[in-house]
């Protein structure tokens, strides 16, 4: 019998992306708060850039686009936003946030070390370039896998899992 796998990918739909910022940004153009504050949203290639007058409606910017997000379906975990803290640039504060996208090395290799140390015995997990394959003889092992990832809090990346067959 074949082995059973899936991939674990960490993928960002820029579909679902760019309409939460239009969404936001159509917000924040009809709330009374934002009035008179230069408060604005946009996609800028990669990036989601963020600006207003003063640091706490930059803050309010953001929190206004992960509600968007969220409801759209993406994780919030895409947007790399480091320390959260806008930077002031002349009489404005702005906040760049970059869409993350593919797992690095480091994210890898912790995912493939949680699979080993918590994971059912006989499941293999195998770095190919910025994804991860998990395959195993029982399918019940894979889906038990499934769910430890789901449930693992340290891993800072979207991670979406594919081809499962």
């Amino acid at each position: 019998m074949a082995d059973s796998s899936f991939d674990i990918v960490s993928k960002v739909d820029r579909q679902e992306v760019d309409n939460a910022v239009n969404q936001a940004a159509k917000e924040i153009g009809q709330r009374y708060d934002f009035r008179n504050v230069g408060a604005s949203v946009e996609l800028k290639g990669d990036v989601v850039a963020m600006a207003a007058n003063t640091a706490e409606r930059v803050l309010a910017v953001l929190d206004v686009l992960e509600t968007k997000l969220v409801r759209r379906g993406v994780s919030l975990k895409a947007l790399d936003l480091g320390e959260k803290e806008p930077v002031q640039s002349g009489k404005e504060f702005r906040l760049a946030g970059p869409l993350k996208e593919g797992l690095d090395q480091d994210v890898a290799k912790k995912i493939t070390k949680l699979i080993r140390d918590e994971g059912p015995k006989g499941v293999k997990a195998n770095i190919t370039g910025d994804e991860i394959r998990v395959s195993s003889k029982s399918r019940d092992d894979l889906q038990a896998v499934i769910a430890l990832l789901k449930r693992a809090e340290d891993i800072d990346a979207a991670l979406q899992f594919v081809n499962y067959r």
